[in-house]
């Protein structure tokens, strides 16, 4: 391959496109005799970019505080100067004497060794001794990201996803520089977090006797087979600390008033109604609700007490969603609840209920995050929006002045089918190819300047209804959830989706070496070759309500 292929190889492989980048002649030779230069803020960064590079090169490259003479180096800096690059930005450039990577923060050099890996021969990702030249071709890169928020959610709470599924899934997002890791930890069909002071929550919660086959609205019956797990609080220091290491915040979500079915089995008293309650088997909008008590609300603070301490993330997801009111409109209790609090009706008790979370969140230092439907009845005073029913929940609250996450089902819910081809694995329905997934823009037309400022940034989101198993789990992901990465940091007018699949063909390579069970970028024929499935949302229509196996939120 002459210089000019090489360089134009390369050219057309980073992910997510960099805000700026100029390929110059040559390239620098990695090998056994280079070292990692690193100041104190960055020695972590090197010595995590040394172990990665380890196993295809076979080179144990040395990270050292002090530029040693006459040897070729890789030279990772704090540069308080690069203003406007940001905290996530960096400058890399490569000559064929160094590689320099710096940023006025740690997380945006260790963005800037991500691009570096990209620029290297694919191989480079393999976890197996590779023998061959590791060029790297001369470039001057300038990048930060466009939006502050870029976010991928995990559903553990319907299948659990083991510790070294979420471990993996922490450097897939990181190779992409994505920062956000919301787990969606209770729901009704499992309770999958250690909560010291209730060990009934995983005694009983964790564990579901069967799940439903199929459908709810097609249900082949149930499979008989026990479905448990959980983290301890060991595995959560564990996971936020993995991820940290990687500039990644791991946003946890403790659901509440609904898709409370697993802590109700668990400790009864928290209940509306009278009468023991399973974990739920079945998919869905289940009806129990958590009782508006003092009580309930002294529950739910002590576990939010205890995930503060395992996670120091500034925002605490609270769910609020798909709370369907009957057991509290038919709950004398619960009426009288009302009337005492001086509310109007459950969808203002809801509000109350959500606030009660909020107050408390602030007095510890942290802001309250929810799904959209906590906008009814009241939004909280400084909740954080997050919209995935549609977009119109983020503009009604940015146009209220509170901050939102865009996260709607109509382009960024991973759980929904990437093809028309019926041999497609079963998922929730609906219909996200990768196309349309690229064509997101987070920040909605109707919007003023100065409400856009409010839209922190957009999350993809993998619920895990109909996906079983890791593997599973990374084909409904990749590679929708690097398309994502890349609407989320590339400004849009370097955003093309030609470019982006060209790019994706060479990335594929890399995600094959990280044995990641991707969709190939082939199947995109397949896109609209065959009839479109019907969502639950579409089949429910007819009857203008929405099907228990609904696009779900939580």
């Amino acid at each position: 391959m002459d210089q000019q292929t090489h360089n134009a190889h390369f050219n057309s492989a980073i992910l997510p496109q960099p805000v700026s980048i100029t390929y110059d002649e040559g390239y620098f030779q990695l090998t056994p005799n280079t070292v990692i230069v690193a100041d104190e803020q960055t020695q972590a960064i090197g010595t995590l970019l040394a172990e990665t590079l380890a196993p295809a090169s076979g080179y144990a490259l040395r990270v050292v505080t002090n530029k040693p003479q006459d040897l070729a180096v890789i030279s990772l800096a704090i540069d308080p100067t690069l203003t406007h690059l940001g905290k996530e930005g960096y400058a890399l450039q490569v000559t064929r004497q160094q590689v320099t990577i710096r940023g006025t923060h740690p997380v945006g050099v260790f963005y800037g060794t991500q691009t570096l890996r990209q620029l290297l021969p694919t191989d480079i990702f393999s976890t197996t001794l590779i023998k061959r030249d590791w060029p790297i071709p001369a470039v001057s890169i300038e990048d930060y990201p466009h939006f502050a928020w870029r976010g991928l959610m995990l559903d553990p709470a319907r299948h659990f996803i083991p510790k070294d599924g979420i471990l993996k899934f922490i450097d897939l997002l990181a190779l992409h520089k994505m920062n956000v890791l919301h787990l969606h930890l209770t729901d009704d069909q499992g309770w999958r977090i250690e909560i010291k002071r209730y060990p009934k929550l995983t005694e009983i919660g964790s564990q579901r006797k069967e799940t439903i086959i199929g459908h709810n609205n097609n249900p082949k019956g149930y499979d008989g087979k026990p479905h448990g797990g959980f983290y301890t609080q060991d595995d959560i220091r564990e996971i936020v600390a993995y991820a940290s290491a990687r500039g990644i915040t791991v946003v946890p979500e403790i659901d509440m008033p609904g898709h409370a079915q697993a802590a109700i089995a668990s400790y009864p008293e928290l209940g509306v109604i009278d009468e023991p309650v399973e974990v739920g088997t079945h998919w869905g909008i289940n009806p129990y609700l958590y009782s508006p008590s003092d009580e309930t609300i002294e529950f739910l603070h002590n576990i939010l007490a205890e995930v503060i301490e395992l996670f120091p993330s500034l925002y605490i997801h609270v769910g609020g969603d798909e709370a369907t009111k009957e057991q509290w409109q038919a709950s004398a209790k619960v009426q009288a609840r009302i009337k005492e609090l001086g509310l109007k009706d459950e969808d203002e008790l809801q509000s109350w209920f959500i606030q009660q979370m909020g107050i408390f969140l602030k007095q510890k230092g942290r802001k309250l995050l929810g799904w959209d439907e906590i906008l009814e009845g009241g939004l909280p005073p400084e909740a954080t929006v997050m919209s995935w029913r549609g977009i119109v929940g983020g503009i009604e609250a940015a146009r209220a002045r509170h901050d939102v996450i865009m996260a709607p089902f109509t382009h960024v819910y991973f759980d929904y089918y990437q093809s028309n081809d019926p041999k497609e694995p079963l998922a929730i329905g609906g219909y996200t190819p990768l196309s349309k997934v690229y064509a997101f823009n987070p920040y909605p037309a109707e919007l003023t300047a100065e409400e856009l400022q409010h839209i922190l940034g957009a999350q993809c989101t993998l619920w895990s209804e109909y996906i079983d198993s890791p593997s599973h789990l990374e084909y409904m992901a990749f590679p929708r959830a690097i398309a994502v990465a890349e609407v989320v940091w590339t400004p849009k007018e370097r955003c093309d989706f030609t470019s982006f699949c060209q790019r994706l063909a060479v990335h594929e390579a890399r995600l094959t070496h990280l044995e990641v069970n991707f969709r190939p970028i082939e199947s995109l024929t397949h896109e609209s070759t065959f009839p479109e499935r019907l969502s639950p949302w579409q089949l429910a229509a007819s009857e203008s309500t929405l099907s228990e196996d609904e696009g779900e939120s939580a």
